[in-house]
């Protein structure tokens, strides 16, 4: 009596009960994600009517038990339209990417900020903020820079800032 505990056969091509679970709960947690997003992103969002107005709903629900429920319905109406789901991941990837991107900038420009209020690294720093804003006012960045050197004035580190920054958004 040799009894196999196991199958020995190999899968079948489709989705198990634990793929379908993992696979709701990724949208669910895209729903959520949907819900979550600013006024205007939401308007930039490719959604048919219908879903647009089932995400406007959950957005408007504001008590918890019931937003939750909202939330899970709104992702059950997107489970039923696949490529509508492929289509707002695309979406929210590209907006991930400038959401990327426009931070690593501002860090960029904090650093700059940081090394130009800095004694030591305060030439190099100025000859690179030259080099890559070439509109900015070199008397004047250096004229916040020694306010900074000497008192450590914090207005100025913050001019200087707003300074780079609008510096790079012109270039």
């Amino acid at each position: 009596m040799n009894q196999r505990w196991y199958n020995d056969e190999p899968p079948t091509e489709g989705r198990g009960r634990s793929a379908k679970k993992r696979a709701a709960e990724a949208v669910e947690e895209l729903a959520k994600r949907l819900v979550a997003l600013p006024e205007a992103a939401c308007r930039k969002l490719p959604l048919s009517a219908d879903l647009r107005k089932e995400l406007q709903l959950a957005r408007d629900t504001e008590a918890m038990g019931a937003r939750k429920r909202q939330v899970k319905h709104f992702a059950g109406e997107m489970r039923r339209r696949e490529e509508e789901i492929e289509a707002i991941q695309t979406f929210l990837e590209g907006t991930d990417q400038v959401n990327l991107q426009a931070r690593r900038e501002f860090h960029h420009l904090e650093e700059l900020r940081d090394r130009l209020c800095e004694p030591a690294t305060f030439a190099e720093a100025l000859d690179e903020a030259m080099q890559a804003c070439p509109s900015l006012d070199r008397e004047t960045l250096s004229g916040l820079a020694r306010s900074v050197h000497s008192s450590a004035d914090k207005r100025a580190a913050r001019e200087i800032f707003r300074r780079l920054r609008d510096g790079a958004v012109k270039s």
